[in-house]
């Protein structure tokens, strides 16, 4: 089957139907993370701001807080 093909049958798919599907297909790409490596420039990124953090003095904030930040925007 054809991705149009597929996007099609989807269309036709009731919403309580297309949030149970995304929902597997979420649960099949999470249960196969580990085909999906991490590219190198993503790693470098994550490693430059570990050393940040742990070479400063940031003051870290609670997810309630970002939160409440994020929502006030």
């Amino acid at each position: 089957m054809r991705a149009h093909d597929i996007k099609h049958e989807v269309e036709q798919l009731a919403l309580s139907e297309k949030l149970l599907l995304i929902e597997d297909i979420w649960d099949s790409i999470a249960s196969s993370n580990d085909i999906l490596p991490m590219p190198e420039w993503q790693k470098s990124e994550l490693d430059k701001r570990y050393i940040e953090y742990k070479n400063s003095n940031m003051e870290l904030q609670g997810w309630q807080s970002v939160h409440e930040g994020i929502r006030d925007c």
